[in-house]
């Protein structure tokens, strides 16, 4: 069985973090979402990966190379424009071939586990399953209708008025038939092949469809505050490992991880946080649920329930919360007299003063 990653699309959600960086590599407790995705494949014996992507191809295949570091095989399967899911099955199919695979959203994250889904796949005669969850917003997603008898008559993309609170995750696992399926259907509306209307055009020709519902959480994580969400539950799973030592000046409460090479003077850390390898903090309160990446420095600051990316400069903020920062931010708030809660999401680069006034 193969595996089929999409880490195409231009990330507009997460603007301006996703001006220069790929949506996919955002990272949650120090890692790209894309290296979960991939952990996730491998994990359950899938190691024959194919990825598409589109214009961050280049960010995507340095961070992700031959796929050797997960003893996994990587195929780049490039995509001219972001013409939907199923255009990325099309193109797609001269790596699947007529196997069976599982399409994976390279920005999805959940907690179940994958073993059984793929395991009772791989041995039935269903022509696909496709994982659900329930949401809250089912307008914002792609909805399966489920007869009494648990049967799927129908799927709606970004329905107007759903019929159920059952939201497409997006994983996926489709036999050959869905190669059949990509090329019989039109264009939306918008202009994509829609995964939706191939699964429909399946349904219709009368295929075997299967689901399961999660029972965990699962998380889009192509907004701030779904990030942010999905840091911090998977910053709770965490046991405290410390590559550099702490000196005596240092208060440290919860499960807490640093890299090497860590200097931390004057200051309380609350888990869970996850620091880097090179990062300086002085006096400054840190946590709960911070990721810190590498080669960051904060100073005289408060920081919690925020995802700082490398080299990333903090100084003088009085409590920086709920924030997403790309490499090489930095904000100064020294000549700040007074200072509320702060909340920010700032590009690559960036230069913030929090001046009076």
């Amino acid at each position: 069985m193969k595996g089929l990653i999409l880490a195409g699309g231009s990330g507009r959600r997460l603007r301006p973090i996703t001006h220069k960086t790929a949506k996919q590599l955002v990272p949650i407790a120090n890692k790209p979402i894309l290296h979960y995705v991939i952990e996730d494949l491998v994990g359950v014996g899938i190691t024959d990966l194919g990825i598409v992507v589109g214009d961050t191809a280049k960010e995507i295949e340095e961070s992700v190379g031959n796929g050797s570091q997960w003893n996994a095989d990587i195929t780049y399967i490039h995509q001219e424009e972001p013409l939907g899911l199923a255009h990325a099955v099309l193109i797609s199919e001269p790596f699947l071939g007529q196997e069976k695979f599982i399409m994976y959203l390279g920005d999805n994250m959940f907690e179940d586990s994958l073993h059984a889904v793929v395991e009772d796949f791989e041995n039935s005669s269903t022509n696909a399953r496709l994982l659900l969850a329930k949401v809250d917003n089912p307008q914002a997603f792609g909805v399966a209708e489920v007869d009494e008898q648990g049967v799927i008559k129908g799927l709606v993309e970004k329905p107007e008025n759903p019929k159920s609170d059952l939201a497409l995750v997006g994983v996926y696992l489709f036999d050959s038939t869905i190669h059949r399926a990509v090329k019989a259907i039109e264009p939306s509306d918008r202009g994509e092949l829609e995964i939706t209307d191939a699964i429909q055009w399946m349904i219709d020709e009368e295929n075997s469809i299967g689901h399961k519902t999660l029972e965990g959480w699962w998380i889009d994580t192509g907004k701030k505050d779904p990030l942010l969400l999905c840091n911090e539950l998977i910053l709770e799973k965490i046991e405290t490992l410390l590559l550099s030592q702490i000196g005596e000046t240092v208060t440290l409460k919860g499960e807490i991880v640093t890299g090497k090479n860590v200097e931390i003077i004057d200051s309380n850390i609350q888990g869970p946080v996850v620091i880097g390898s090179g990062v300086r903090i002085e006096r400054s309160d840190i946590g709960p649920y911070v990721s810190i990446g590498d080669e960051c420095k904060i100073e005289d600051s408060s920081v919690e329930r925020s995802v700082l990316m490398e080299k990333s400069y903090i100084s003088g903020v009085t409590q920086l919360t709920k924030s997403v920062l790309g490499r090489k931010v930095e904000i100064d708030g020294k000549e700040s007299e007074v200072q509320g809660s702060t909340s920010l999401m700032l590009g690559d680069g960036t230069k913030v003063n929090l001046k009076n006034g």
